[in-house]
């Protein structure tokens, strides 16, 4: 389907699908009419683009064993963004090598001090 398309033309297309996958199967339109349990009028005007109810694509959709379509219309998402911000949270940061040394020195001056100092002095 093109994005271009005018809703008419999206019916048809989808209508045109519906219609090979009936051929493909060597159906006419009264068995997969029966098999779906719908009328053949009403799958004449879905395979013809003329407007049909949500009930009746569903019917015919079924019958054709194509379920798997209606996982493409809304699939549902692998990843919740709202995870996404919880790891976002719990990242740390990357320092520089010259940036640990001289933070270890600074650890080790601090303990160097405290030892130096006398028991009064505490």
């Amino acid at each position: 389907m093109n994005v271009n398309q005018t809703l008419g033309e999206m019916e048809a297309d989808l209508g045109e699908k519906l219609k090979r996958l009936r051929l493909n199967k060597n159906w006419d339109q009264k068995t997969l009419a029966e098999r779906a349990g719908v009328s053949v009028r009403a799958l004449r005007n879905l395979e013809a683009g003329q407007g049909s109810t949500v009930k009746t694509l569903l019917s015919i959709v079924r019958a054709l064993g194509r379920e798997s379509w209606l996982q493409t219309v809304a699939p549902v998402a692998t990843i919740n963004p709202l995870t996404m911000t919880t790891r976002a949270s719990q990242r740390i940061r990357a320092t520089s090598p010259a940036v640990k040394l001289r933070a270890a020195g600074r650890t080790r001056a601090a303990a160097s001090r405290t030892d130096d100092e006398k028991p009064e002095d505490r």
